[in-house]
């Protein structure tokens, strides 16, 4: 299985949206982050202790660019504003805060609108004691509770060579500070076509897959268990479903399939889908609510690519007309009839060197499909009545 396509979704779908949750302290530290509501030349930073509403108060701020400094006291809230500060010049904010320098990154002032900024003190401290809490809790004993499919978890469609492969990318959440039992393993039965699944790499320990199934043993421990696995989805023609039930609640729904061809997808679970590219490869990515507990996501894949099957099939039946042909006439010996069976084995052979030509150029869309259908239907028309003939020993003549 292929893992830097997935890589490049994990990143690129991880930005998809999602449900409300707060902000994470550390990513937004000391980022500016646009604010065309503001006037244009202002800066807003606003200063707290280890989380976004601690706010420190009545503390001074200062900003700093080539040949200026500006300072200002946060108010009750705990920003500091500044402005008419030059759109175009390069600047920074910083502050102390119990001894620790707080400052950002250097920004440049927007044409138009303003900044604002977060200064966030005690991020590692904070960082550091959760951590330890952590570590506490998990050592506690296991209690009875109920764990769920997170809101980063994915479902990744990607094809290989014609194989449609699946990929869970599961988090299982344990919103507890102690370990969870659910009383017994939780376990995802495969689609009934599903085939050759096996565990990815950074899977949990905790997932062992065993045939068709996926076996998720517990106690889960605070936090998030991370479990990825795939497998091939066999499927004929342009057309199949996907169905997946899903032993724990899946809180929010996020499906992307590979773009290829005329793919589509679809599913009354879907509230939402658009087309996007990542790593300059284009996929289909779709959003839905909660799946509860038992229920099952249920997929419709269109304009999946495949192979004909009718240059097979034929090439199978002429192979054992062939054989039979020969056989007669080796039984018969006539010179008439051994030379009519040479020319219905030429025929033939053309015939079904046009019938893969077409095939090649409509896969290629070198013809249209009114021309592809009529000229097709033509082929097979007298390649049948040659194969016919050639059954029966070449006693009738065949139409150019």
């Amino acid at each position: 299985m292929r893992t830097v396509l997935i890589g490049v979704f994990i990143v690129a779908l991880t930005a998809a949206p999602t449900s409300q949750q707060m902000p994470d302290p550390s990513q937004m530290a000391g980022q500016a982050l646009p604010a065309p509501e503001l006037e244009t030349g202002m800066v807003s930073v606003r200063v707290v202790r280890e989380r976004m509403g601690n706010n420190v108060t009545n503390h001074p701020v200062t900003l700093a660019g080539p040949g200026q400094r500006l300072d200002a006291n946060t108010d009750a809230q705990g920003r500091a504003t500044f402005g008419d500060v030059p759109p175009g010049t390069r600047v920074v904010v910083q502050t102390i805060v119990d001894g620790e320098t707080l400052q950002s990154s250097p920004f440049t002032i927007p044409a138009s609108g303003g900044v604002r900024i977060a200064l966030i003190a005690g991020l590692e401290a904070a960082a550091a004691r959760e951590r330890l809490e952590r570590e506490q809790a998990a050592q506690q004993p296991a209690r009875q509770g109920i764990v769920v499919f997170g809101g980063e978890s994915r479902v990744i469609l990607e094809f290989q060579d014609d194989n449609l492969q699946v990929f869970y990318l599961l988090d299982i959440v344990n919103n507890a500070r102690t370990p969870i039992d659910i009383g017994e393993p939780l376990f995802i039965v495969l689609p009934e076509a599903a085939t050759g699944a096996g565990a990815l790499q950074g899977s949990s320990t905790l997932a062992v897959v065993q045939g068709d199934r996926i076996r998720i043993n517990g106690p889960f421990p605070p936090g998030i268990t991370q479990v990825q696995v795939g497998y091939r989805l066999p499927y004929s023609g342009d057309t199949t479903v996907l169905s997946q039930q899903w032993p724990a609640a899946f809180e929010q729904l996020f499906v992307a399939a590979e773009k290829v061809g005329n793919l589509q997808i679809s599913s009354p679970q879907f509230q939402q889908q658009q087309e996007a590219t990542a790593g300059g490869a284009p996929f289909l990515m779709a959003t839905g609510g909660r799946i509860n507990a038992g229920d099952s996501l249920t997929v419709t894949l269109t304009g999946l690519p495949h192979r004909n099957t009718i240059v097979r099939d034929v090439g199978v039946a002429v192979g054992v007309l062939i054989l039979v042909a020969g056989f007669w006439a080796a039984l018969t010996g006539p010179r008439a009839r051994s030379t009519r069976m040479e020319e219905l084995a030429r025929r033939k052979d053309k015939l079904f060197a046009d019938l893969v030509a077409l095939e090649d150029d409509h896969r290629h869309h070198r013809i249209d499909d009114r021309r592809y259908a009529s000229r097709r239907q033509t082929l097979v028309s007298q390649l049948e009545r040659v194969m016919g003939e050639l059954d029966r020993g070449g006693g009738e003549g065949v139409a150019a």
